[in-house]
C-alpha cells in the first residue's frame, strides 16, 4: 500500500482515537529502524545521530538504545539546544543521559574511526516549507560529510527536505515506517531516498491509500516463489534456452546462461551460431549445454520451458530474431539487442503467438522502443510504464533504473527496492535476463518473475558487498550471479 504523508497523518490520528498513544507508536518506530540498520549493518558500528526536536528525533533515539545494546557506538549532532527537544524525545534523550556524547562540529565526526553512519533524525513527515537555519546546516553538513568522508546516510521515514524545494538529506538507504509514502516513489526522489527498507507498525496495518501501486518485500514475493516437493526433478526446474552472443560479446552470453543455472534452471541450453560455438563452449560452465545452429528460428523446434533472447546478439539476423520472438510458444524475456530489434520495427510490425513475453529494457532501450509514441518522452518512469502495458498489453516490463518499474496489465505497478549504485557496470542486465528465464521455467508468472528478478539481483549485489568481498567500485556482474543463493535464503529468511 502506497499512502501520502496526509493519508499516514489521518491513520495515526484514527490510531490516537483508538487508544493509541504516541509513544507506543514511538516506541515501536524506533524498534523497527534499529532492527532494520542492523540487517543493513550485521556488524556493530560508529554512527551518529542528526537530531531535530520533534519526534522524527524521538525515533532516532528510542533506535539508539536499541543499537547501543546491541554494541554500537553512538555519538550526536543536535540542531537545537536539547532543553528544546519535544516532550518525547526529551524524555528519550534524558533516559540516554551520558550514553551518548554530544560532537561540536563537522570536523570532530569527520576524524572519526573506522566507517560511519550518519542517522537522520531531523525531521519527519510534517514538516512543511524548506528547511531554514540550523535544520538546513545540519542537512548541509551530512550531505558534505557524505560526499567527503564516504559516511553512510540513514534517513528514517523520509530524508529530512525530501519534496519541501529547498535543501535535502541524501541517503543512501530511506526506513520508512508504517506505509511507503508515495513521494519516496517520484522519479526526482530517486538519489535522494537510496535503498529504500519499510518497517511496519502493528497498530497501522491498513491504509487509505493508492492499492494500485506496490513496494516488493520479501513478505509480498515469497508466495510467489514455488516451493520444491522432495522429489522434485531437473525436468521440473525447468528447461530453458539461451539466444545469446555474438562475435566480441561472448560474455554477454556467459553471463546470461550462468543467472538462469543460479537461478534455479534445471537444464540450460545456449544456443549459438556455428561461427562462435566453439568460443562458447570453451568458456561456458560445465553445467550449461551448449547448441550450434545454423539459424535462430531452430529454437522452435527445441522443446524448452522457457526462453531468453537478446544478450550480446548484435545487430545481424534480425529477421530470424523477430521470428522467434513472434512464434515462440513459450514464455521468454527479450533483453538488449533483441529490444533494439523490435524498437526498429516497431511493436506493432509483428504478429505474437500467445506465448507471454517479458522485456527488460534499460532507460536507453526504453527511449528507443517508445520514439514512434507521441508524447510518451516526458512521462515520468512509472506512468511511462503503466501507459507502455494499456497499448501493449502482449508484454510484461521491466522497466531497468535506481528505482526498477515492473508492470503488466491487471497488476499493481510495482517498484523495486534494492540494490546500489554498484551495479553501473556491464553485463548486469544479462545475468537479470537469465535469472527471469529461470523463474519462468520453474512456473512463475511473469508479472511475479520480473518482481522476483529484480529483487534477488539486487539483493545480491548488497550482499556482495556487505560481506566485505567486494566494494561498489568492484562490484562485477560475476559477483551477483555468485550470490543469488544468498540473496534466496535472504528471502526466504524474511530480511527487509
Amino acid at each position: 500500500m502506497v499512502v501520502t504523508c496526509g493519508q499516514m497523518c489521518e491513520e495515526e490520528e484514527a490510531a490516537f482515537a483508538r487508544g493509541v498513544t504516541a509513544a507506543e507508536l514511538m516506541d515501536e518506530a524506533g524498534d523497527g529502524i534499529a532492527r532494520a540498520i542492523s540487517q543493513f549493518f550485521p556488524r556493530a558500528g560508529h554512527a551518529v545521530l542528526y537530531l531535530g526536536k520533534g519526534n522524527n528525533a524521538g525515533d532516532a533515539l528510542v533506535a539508539a538504545r536499541h543499537l547501543l545494546d546491541t554494541g554500537w557506538t553512538l555519538w550526536a549532532r543536535l540542531a537545537f539546544k536539547d532543553e528544546e527537544f519535544k516532550e518525547l524525545p526529551k524524555r528519550h534523550w534524558k533516559s540516554l543521559s551520558g550514553r551518548i556524547p554530544t560532537l561540536d562540529s563537522p570536523a570532530s565526526v569527520a576524524k572519526l574511526d573506522g566507517s560511519v553512519v550518519l542517522l537522520d533524525g531531523l525531521v519527519g513527515i510534517g514538516a512543511t516549507g524548506p528547511l531554514r537555519g540550523a535544520l538546513a546546516d545540519a542537512v548541509i553538513e551530512m550531505n558534505n560529510l557524505r560526499h567527503t568522508r564516504h559516511a553512510v546516510t540513514v534517513a528514517m521515514d523520509i530524508p529530512s527536505g525530501l519534496g519541501s524545494g529547498g535543501v535535502c538529506v541524501q541517503a543512501d538507504c530511506t526506513i520508512t515506517v508504517g506505509h511507503v509514502k508515495d513521494i519516496l516513489l517520484t522519479d526526482h526522489a530517486a538519489d535522494f531516498v537510496g535503498r529504500l527498507s519499510i518497517s511496519p507498525l502493528r497498530e497501522l496495518p491498513v491504509a487509505a491509500g493508492d492499492d494500485t501501486r506496490c513496494v516488493l518485500t520479501p513478505q509480498l514475493l515469497l508466495p510467489m516463489l514455488p516451493r520444491r516437493t522432495f522429489d522434485f526433478h531437473k525436468g521440473e526446474a525447468g528447461r530453458v534456452g539461451i539466444l545469446a552472443g555474438s562475435r566480441g560479446y561472448l560474455g554477454a552470453a556467459i553471463l546470461c546462461a550462468t543467472g538462469a543455472l543460479r537461478g534455479g534452471a534445471g537444464l540450460v541450453t545456449l544456443l549459438v551460431k556455428d561461427e562462435i560455438y566453439p568460443m562458447v563452449a570453451a568458456l561456458a560452465p560445465p553445467e550449461i549445454m551448449v547448441q550450434s545452429v545454423k539459424a535462430y528460428r531452430e529454437v522452435l523446434e527445441v522443446k524448452l520451458d522457457a526462453l531468453a533472447i537478446g544478450p550480446g546478439l548484435g545487430a545481424a539476423d534480425e529477421d530470424e530474431v523477430l521470428e522467434v520472438i513472434a512464434n515462440g510458444t513459450v514464455p521468454m524475456v527479450i533483453d538488449a539487442d533483441a529490444i533494439n530489434m523490435l524498437a526498429r520495427r516497431g511493436l506493432d510490425g509483428l504478429s505474437y503467438a500467445a506465448a507471454t513475453r517479458l522485456l527488460t529494457p534499460h532507460p536507453g532501450e526504453m527511449a528507443r522502443l517508445i520514439e514512434r509514441e507521441s508524447g510518451w518522452q516526458n512521462l515520468g518512469r512509472a506512468e511511462l510504464a503503466a501507459a507502455f502495458v494499456k497499448k501493449y498489453p502482449q508484454f510484461t516490463l521491466l522497466l531497468k533504473g535506481a528505482r526498477t518499474v515492473i508492470a503488466s496489465q491487471n497488476a499493481p505497478l510495482s517498484f523495486n527496492t534494492t540494490g546500489h549504485p554498484g551495479m553501473a557496470s556491464g553485463g548486469m542486465g544479462d545475468v537479470l535476463t537469465g535469472l527471469c528465464a529461470a523463474l519462468m521455467g520453474q512456473g512463475v508468472a511473469l508479472h511475479a518473475t520480473a518482481c522476483l528478478g529484480a529483487w534477488l539481483s539486487g539483493r545480491a549485489a548488497e550482499i556482495a558487498v556487505r560481506d566485505g568481498r567486494e566494494s561498489q567500485e568492484s562490484l562485477v556482474a560475476r559477483d551477483v550471479a555468485a550470490h543469488l543463493g544468498a540473496a534466496y535464503t535472504d528471502l526466504r529468511a524474511l530480511i527487509f
